[in-house]
């Protein structure tokens, strides 16, 4: 995965734009020792790493500005970085990068039950936010697995779902408003805690952006009232594919579940040994969980399990209490730490339709045998977001290009049924050269024309999202 050479120009001048930095940021605000900054050289996309030219750990929004204004007058690029649990490079520098983290950005500003939102700066940590509401009887519904490290402004940056997004939806559903900088040090709010905005929905067009048009510091989120209730169905399948009909078959019959996830025998193996969670050794796994009162949880539970039936389901067992129900979601929780002890993998998230389920698994499956490199699948099957987890062998010449090249195939795979290339992990550099499989050429200059408006110069989060080629003319103005 290539990136741009750095500016030499620029290198030149760290000194000089390090002692710019260093004389509007605190003293502790900024790193340039390269021992130091070796910690920013990636994010959670591993297989790739570059050293950033300098860190900036601002306190404020007006810090946050304070250095903006900065790079943007010495032309450098600035790489925005919330937690760094990006899995698409999100949060990969380029050497003549200065890299912007908001991890100390983690106050609640505001908390507001009445009208249901919360004002957080954009470095707390996902979990966190329900952290700060729960003991009052609300939640933030979005989840990633990485729930408990990501943060606000990456899940902002990708879009980013959950287990529970099928029914509560992604980060964009509760997201109400946004304070950010532009690359120029300009401060923008849009949205704010209110339902519906007036004017060009700018937020919508911010959320998935992936810090192609600014760095947002705060963020208004919907909060919601806990359910009275929730309960999950564990139900264990002889093939992917029947479990994939399954999911198919509950969709149409119009129930919402709060979640459905779906795991394969591989990652059920894993996750076994690692969460002992009590998972049936088959084929697939579902786990399915509805909330609301008792009557209701029963009513939907009930026809739930008589779909599941008519599957030949080999295990079906519901939750006899909340014990039962936090063992059977440790297991999925767990899920992507459990692979990474005994694997090297690749984790992907094209999305797909639900009903075309059966058809990608199987071909995942064939797909696998043709690369030699073996898959574990798990996903939120209800909104037909998938995370193939595919296995190689970081140290073995050759593997990484050849589970690169797998990965482009599945991710064709999910556009040719109708899906997309991404779900919530984002393009960054994983997908970029993928993008026009999906998008042609006037899709693509659309959405460049959108981030000439914001960042003229094309210094935000430099060589991501967009294929090189593609937008190298911009780079060069």
């Amino acid at each position: 995965m290539d990136l741009p050479a750095p500016n030499p120009a620029v290198l030149g001048r760290k000194a000089a734009i390090v002692a710019r930095l260093r004389a509007v940021l605190p003293a502790d605000a900024v790193i340039d020792d390269p021992a130091e900054t070796r910690a920013y050289e990636c994010d959670a996309l591993t297989a790739y790493r570059c050293p950033p030219l300098a860190v900036v750990l601002p306190r404020t929004t007006e810090e946050v500005a304070a250095a903006l204004k900065v790079c943007h007058a010495e032309g450098v690029p600035v790489v925005p970085r919330g937690s760094g649990t990006s899995l698409a490079g999100g949060a990969l520098p380029t050497g003549d990068a200065v890299i912007l983290g908001v991890s100390r950005l983690n106050a609640v500003l505001e908390t507001d039950y009445p009208n249901r939102f919360v004002r957080v700066q954009s470095g707390r940590t996902n979990l966190s936010v329900t952290g700060a509401v729960e003991a009052d009887g609300f939640f933030y519904a979005p989840d990633p697995s990485s729930q408990l490290a990501c943060a606000i402004a990456g899940n902002i940056a990708m879009n980013s779902g959950g287990a529970h997004c099928l029914k509560y939806g992604v980060t964009t559903n509760n997201l109400l408003g946004v304070r950010m900088v532009l690359m120029d040090g300009t401060v923008v709010d849009l949205g704010g805690p209110w339902m519906d905005a007036p004017g060009l929905d700018l937020l919508g067009l911010v959320c998935g952006s992936e810090g192609q048009l600014g760095v947002v510091t705060e963020a208004w989120l919907r909060i919601l009232p806990k359910p009275e209730g929730a309960r999950p169905v564990l139900m264990g399948f002889d093939s992917s594919e029947v479990a994939g009909a399954c999911v198919a078959d509950i969709i149409k019959a119009g129930v919402l579940p709060v979640a459905i996830e779906f795991m394969d025998r591989p990652c059920i193996e894993a996750t076994e040994a690692f969460a002992k969670a009590g998972y049936p050794m088959c084929e697939a796994l579902l786990i399915v969980e509805v909330e609301g009162s008792a009557a209701e949880i029963d009513e939907q539970l009930g026809l739930i399990k008589q779909i599941a039936g008519r599957h030949d389901p080999v295990e079906l067992r519901e939750a006899g209490d909340e014990d039962e129900a936090k063992r059977i979601w440790l297991g999925r929780k767990s899920a992507f730490g459990a692979m990474g002890q005994i694997n090297d993998y690749m984790c992907l998230d094209g999305t797909i339709p639900v009903s075309s389920l059966p058809h990608v698994l199987r071909r995942i499956g064939e797909m696998s045998a043709e690369f030699g490199l073996d898959v574990a699948n798990v996903f939120h099957a209800g909104d037909g977001n998938m995370h193939p987890l595919i296995l190689f062998d970081a140290n073995k010449p050759g593997d990484l290009e050849r589970c690169e090249a797998f990965g482009a195939e599945i991710l064709k795979l999910c556009v040719e049924v109708g899906g997309c290339l991404t779900g919530e992990h984002g393009v960054g550099i994983e997908k970029r050269d993928l993008m026009s499989v999906q998008f042609a050429p006037d899709d693509l200059e659309a959405q460049m024309r959108v981030k000439d408006v914001f960042d003229p110069k094309w210094l935000l989060n430099p060589a991501k999202v967009f294929p090189l080629a593609v937008s190298a003319g911009r780079r060069a103005a």
